[in-house]
């Protein structure tokens, strides 16, 4: 570690904010944790201070002043969430309140400030939480819609450690079975390369599997960035308002309404979506429409996926096929056709969805074909979500597990085979925590907020 888990961190562990919040909790763990909470919180009467207890009191400066009324939870390690001794001061909200209570506890012998996620890195070291839990634990507080808790939640109640530990053990039996025949093949019966070659291969595909699913998944933690582009007046808008359910843009039938980028954040079955209404780009003289315009072309080169709106009911112009040179050849677009209600104009090339901003006809097939076109559809049946440091792992583990088909078409000897086993079994740890190095550690804590 690069500081020593002897000391004695502190930090605010909820959200902080003006007028936000009745309550905040301050976090301390290590030795002089509850020497710091009895400095810090006088507490009335004869109150026990014993482990897993609620305690009354206030905190009060070295000028004798009273600075919160709050409640004082202790809990002696190892029942803790870090193993080692804990104290949660529960003050009032806000920002003043809690930054005063904060300086009290910061400034008591042996105490200082926490790092981003050293209290579920204390915890991983102190075997309390697994690696994918403590992770499991960031991505529950990161979750944008239900489905993302739920796949959370999946992981901290050890899915992902399971499925990773069990072909881990799997691949470690094979292991064995080689390194057997490695040192007594003359004292053991022949070992059957074919279906030992299987068996990896069968690790293989389910590893990969992982990752696919894990792919999918980054949909439901990160959300997309949806941009709608299309010439003015094709209803951009309109679709926008029906899509977030509310009146977010002015809809009329001067071409030019939109003058800025428009941001709604909706949620499609289950994936958190920022809805980015463009400016309808186009030449113009205005100096608003042209900053309007400039920061559409952003949104086109920024965005997950490209929505170009058309109207359906003129058809196909010069200027729909200026836009759709503009969109970025990487980013996946989709043909939108609105106006539906209308009788329909002609189309050279196909249209994806043919949809009724005002009536909502077609909205079921946008939504369906924006979640194929990002790979995010199908996720409900999806158990759990690697991370991208675990599905990168997992990818390593079945590259070197691929290797293995080589080394059997050459027939090499046992110990070519351990080779590769040996580094998908060393990936496969380094997902659960089982090897890890300092320095990776470090790396995947410094992601987490402050006080977890």
């Amino acid at each position: 570690m690069a500081v020593p888990s002897t000391d004695t961190i502190a930090a605010v562990a909820t959200a902080v904010a003006p007028g936000q919040g009745g309550i905040a909790v301050i976090r301390l763990s290590g030795p002089a944790a509850e020497t710091a909470g009895r400095n810090v919180v006088h507490c009335p009467g004869r109150q026990e201070w014993g482990s897993h207890r609620v305690l009354y009191g206030h905190v009060i400066n070295a000028e004798g002043q009273r600075l919160d009324e709050v409640l004082l939870v202790l809990m002696r390690g190892p029942r803790s969430f870090t193993g080692e001794d804990v104290v949660e001061i529960h003050c009032h909200g806000g920002v003043i309140a809690v930054q005063r209570v904060l300086e009290q506890v910061l400034g008591q012998p042996g105490v200082r400030r926490a790092l981003p996620g050293e209290f579920s890195q204390r915890a991983v070291l102190n075997g309390r939480l697994d690696l994918t839990r403590a992770e499991a634990v960031s991505e529950l507080v990161a979750a944008r819609s239900r489905r993302a808790a739920e796949l959370a939640m999946a992981g901290l109640d050890g899915g992902i450690q399971v499925q990773i530990t069990g072909l881990r053990e799997r691949l470690l039996d094979q292991l064995t079975e080689l390194e057997a025949r490695v040192d007594f093949e003359e004292d053991l019966p022949p070992l059957d390369g074919d279906a030992l070659l299987q068996q990896l291969q069968a690790v293989r595909v389910e590893l990969e599997q992982l990752v696919r699913d894990g792919e999918r998944g980054d949909a439901l933690r990160q959300g997309l960035r949806v941009a709608l582009v299309g010439r003015p007046n094709v209803g951009k808008s309109s679709l926008l308002n029906r899509l977030s359910r509310r009146e977010r843009a002015i809809v009329t039938d001067l071409p030019g309404t939109t003058r800025d980028l428009l941001e709604s954040e909706i949620v499609l079955e289950g994936v958190p979506i920022t809805l980015l209404d463009t400016a309808g780009i186009r030449s113009t003289d205005d100096a608003v429409e042209q900053l309007g315009i400039a920061r559409s072309e952003e949104a086109l080169a920024t965005a997950d996926v490209v929505l170009l709106v058309l109207d359906g009911h003129a058809g196909w112009t010069a200027e729909d096929a200026a836009l759709l040179a503009r969109i970025p050849e990487q980013i996946p677009r989709i043909l939108v056709a609105n106006k539906a209600d209308l009788s329909a104009g002609s189309f050279p090339q196909p249209v994806d969805v043919h949809l009724s901003a005002l009536e909502g006809t077609g909205e079921a097939a946008l939504v369906q074909a924006l979640l194929d076109r990002c790979g995010a559809a199908g996720t409900d049946g999806m158990l759990v979500a690697l991370n991208q440091r675990q599905r990168d792992l997992a990818a390593r583990a079945a590259e070197a597990l691929a290797r293995s088909q080589e080394v059997a078409a050459q027939q090499l000897p046992w110990d070519f085979w351990t080779i590769d086993l040996r580094e998908a079994i060393r990936s496969l740890g380094e997902i659960t925590g089982e090897e890890l190095t300092e320095a990776v550690l470090d790396r995947v804590f410094s992601r987490f907020c402050i006080g977890k």
